[in-house]
């Protein structure tokens, strides 16, 4: 199992040069370049150019980038698939997917170790997930575009989300069949932080690896949310040992605390160890 921390997603407008550079201080899991909802129209082509330039100056150290391009079917869709292709950005982020197609289209024409991460923002989007999940091996990612189907399914963003709950759900059930990360869609409240806390909860407890951010200032929330715990990881590592030592009694199940523990609940400890690992080797600063 090769896990990569993605507990915040960044998202920064392409077109604003001073923030392509300030992300490469920031203490995001993943940046996303924008060349799409953040981005006018008018400046679409020079967003397009500061985005590669960003990404072939490099300096972004453990980080993931990733450039978000403009949908299939837009004008600008053929010349953003051609400039990231030739970039060396980690992954390109295709809005707006609906089927399966538009993943085999785009991630057949990328280059080797280029990764695809699919945005489910679409009331077709999420009845046709699991297929979009299963379509592709370059597929890694998925990220809930939260904002678009808000509008699309007439839901009011309350704080409960209780509107989102099925889609989420769904789209969460769907990376797990596809063993795929997926990303919660953004808080746009920036000044709500007991509310972006909340629903960063919210979205842990329904499953999800991380949560797509607009604003610097939600960083240090995301990761601590989505990170594992010292109780945790020390409790994780109670369970691996204690479990390979029933292995090698060749029993299998052990008791600890009190509680069961079966192979199911020491894959699932090793993962949170793995996690935590990998989170101290990327620590960025």
């Amino acid at each position: 199992m090769h896990i990569i921390p993605r507990r915040s997603v960044l998202y920064m407008p392409a077109n604003n040069a001073r923030a392509l550079d300030k992300a490469r201080s920031l203490p995001a899991d993943c940046i996303i370049m924008d060349l799409e909802d953040a981005v006018a129209p008018a400046l679409k082509s020079e967003a397009r150019q500061q985005a590669i330039a960003a990404v072939q100056a490099d300096g972004y150290g453990l980080r993931e980038v990733a450039i978000r391009i403009n949908a299939v079917g837009t004008e600008w869709f053929e010349d953003d698939l051609a400039a990231v292709i030739d970039s060396d950005a980690h992954a390109i982020v295709v809005p707006k997917v609906e089927d399966a197609e538009t993943v085999q289209h785009v991630a057949d024409r990328l280059p080797e170790g280029m990764a695809l991460w699919a945005m489910i923002e679409t009331p077709r989007g999420v009845a046709n997930v699991e297929a979009i999940a299963m379509s592709h091996s370059r597929l890694q990612v998925l990220v809930m575009g939260t904002s678009d189907l808000a509008k699309e399914l007439r839901i009011p963003h309350h704080p409960d989300r209780l509107g989102f709950l099925y889609s989420l759900s769904r789209c969460v059930g769907a990376a797990r069949i596809a063993g795929v990360d997926i990303i919660d869609g953004v808080h746009l409240d920036i000044a709500d932080v007991e509310g972006f806390a909340a629903v960063c909860e919210q979205g842990k407890a329904l499953g999800f690896d991380g949560k797509s951010l607009i604003h610097p200032g939600q960083i240090e929330v995301a990761n601590r949310v989505f990170a594992p715990d010292v109780p945790q990881v020390e409790h994780a590592s109670r369970v691996v040992e204690a479990w390979r030592e029933a292995e090698a009694a060749g029993k299998g199940i052990v008791v600890l605390d009190g509680k069961l523990v079966e192979n199911l609940h020491a894959a699932e400890s090793e993962r949170v160890l793995m996690l935590a690992q990998a989170i101290a080797e990327r620590m960025v600063v």
